[in-house]
């Protein structure tokens, strides 16, 4: 869900399993930009470096003081990959349904209700997360736990919207939108794993729901400040309604705010692992992964299960697992491995948005990354921190990125390009421009039918403001083209978006 990186700028990461999204967001960019010094930083946190020294200990000595902690150790390092969604969710849905923060732009809502934002965001937002400035969002926590729950919206007419359903695990499982059930008003029903029933004849069944729990993102496509009342008109008219109070004139969804409570990390070294074990029993996993639980169990690891119960020993290398997992994670998104650089634009591969079983990278480039991820059908985010030569963008220098005529980004839908400071922020500037796309108005098209974007911090030379995307007058900062509804060729990196090429 996150932006660029498939995640929206209100989101709250844990640190350390627990804390702000703000800390992680602005870590992430500065990460993105200064490995090295990132990395040198992480090895002296002063919450995790003794748990780093425990690790390295055997390496360095050659010997195994307790060979059930290291089993347990590595045993754990696995269960935390696969359990963080489960962790992450838990924080994620406790803060947004019990913690009101600034409702204009942080999502708080009870259980079964829409919260939606107010306003596009600008230059003022400064909480970091790569904010998009071309859709409002509409976000719920379900509990399709004792009935399905209806989600309708009225007729959208042209408008884009997508309403993108996703598991505790972060991956999406299936969609309401203009590209997948059409723009007609509707009501869809999301049903839970269990449920068997009948469902209205007017109400549409979706996929069944892998988790009792379930995200909905919901994101409604904005034309500019002027349209905003159009939308939140809309956005007013979406709503969730649990099966037994559906067709009911006036009838008024409770306002529940009754979810479990994570342990956080700082408070509670096992705290992860008490979170996860709640979760999984709240959520159970698919059958097919009973070998792997089973695994699990045997530190204490499972639905319902009491890691408290466990020998020392144990309890203090999962304490240790826990404290290295997402720096682990980290160190992988920095690696680039999940991505296929092209012009250094970074592709995401096909699976995002629904990695199942690839426990490494729905936990670190699906749900740390971004609380969850489009399918590459519904939209591609590429991101760029490099021009054409490979040098980071700076702010001295000034850009250029030419699209042909015959090769302008393929999309069903729209596309933008947006610039970010080191911090994910938006980057102030006196025209309170934050995007360039193919909704911009007064472009200056070249000859061919390209269109050449100007990437620098002062406004470039008279007749190209209109191409203008303004970057950081300090330090680096870095590029994100977004692709809603993109072709064929975007997903499978047939279409190569040019390079960025310094011109001074």
């Amino acid at each position: 869900m996150s932006e660029p990186s498939q995640s929206p700028a209100w989101r709250r990461i844990p640190e350390g399993v627990a804390g702000a999204a703000v800390t992680v967001a602005r870590a992430a960019g500065h990460a993105a930009l200064h490995p090295r010094a990132t990395l040198d930083r992480a090895r002296h946190l002063p919450d995790i470096a003794p748990a780093l020294g425990q690790a390295v200990k055997p390496l360095l000595t050659g010997r195994v003081d307790d060979w059930r902690g290291e089993y347990a150790y590595t045993l754990g390092e696995q269960a935390f990959v696969y359990g963080f969604p489960y962790i992450y969710n838990a924080q994620l849905r406790y803060d947004w349904v019990t913690q009101p923060r600034n409702p204009a732009t942080v999502p708080y809502a009870a259980v079964n209700h829409f919260w939606h934002a107010e306003r596009l965001l600008d230059a003022t937002y400064r909480d970091g997360g790569c904010p998009n400035n071309d859709t409002l969002y509409s976000v719920a926590w379900v509990n399709l736990t004792a009935e399905p729950v209806i989600l309708s919206h009225p007729d959208m007419g042209e408008r884009y919207f997508s309403f993108e359903l996703v598991g505790i695990t972060s991956d999406n499982f299936d969609y309401v939108g203009q590209r997948t059930t059409g723009p007609d008003a509707g009501d869809f029903a999301l049903v839970g794993p269990e449920w068997k029933g009948k469902l209205p004849a007017e109400v549409r069944r979706l996929k069944k729901a892998p988790s009792p729990w379930v995200l909905v993102l919901g994101r409604t496509l904005v034309s500019g400040p002027d349209d905003v009342p159009r939308v939140r008109e809309l956005q007013e008219r979406y709503r969730l309604t649990p099966l037994s109070l559906f067709g009911k004139p006036d009838a008024q969804v409770p306002e529940s705010r009754d979810v479990l409570t994570p342990v956080p990390a700082r408070e509670d070294p096992l705290g992860p692992w008490k979170t996860l074990n709640a979760m999984l029993a709240e959520n159970p996993p698919p059958s097919h992964h009973r070998v792997l639980l089973q695994q699990f169990a045997q530190i204490g690891i499972g639905p319902g299960l009491d890691v408290e119960a466990q020998p020392e020993a144990v309890r203090r290398s999962l304490s240790r697992a826990a404290a290295v997992g997402v720096p682990l994670f980290r160190q992988q998104l920095l690696s680039g491995d999940w991505a296929h650089l092209v012009n250094g634009w970074r592709y995401p591969p096909p699976q995002m948005g629904r990695f199942g079983d690839d426990f490494l990278k729905r936990a670190a480039d699906q749900s740390l990354l971004g609380v969850a991820a489009n399918d590459p059908a519904e939209a591609v985010y590429l991101l760029n921190f490099d021009d054409a030569d490979g040098r980071k963008l700076t702010s001295e220098g000034r850009y250029e990125l030419r699209f042909p005529g015959d090769a302008l980004p393929p999309v069903d839908a729209f596309w933008s390009m947006t610039a970010y400071g080191e911090d994910m922020n938006l980057i102030p500037n006196p025209e309170d421009r934050y995007a360039v796309g193919d909704r911009s108005t007064g472009l200056e098209w070249d000859a061919d039918g390209g269109l050449t974007i100007h990437l620098q911090s002062e406004p470039p030379e008279q007749g190209r403001e209109a191409n203008w995307l303004p970057t950081a007058k300090e330090g680096t900062w870095f590029v994100a083209l977004r692709m809603y509804r993109p072709h064929p060729e975007v997903i499978d990196g047939a279409w190569e978006c040019p390079p960025l090429t310094r011109v001074a």
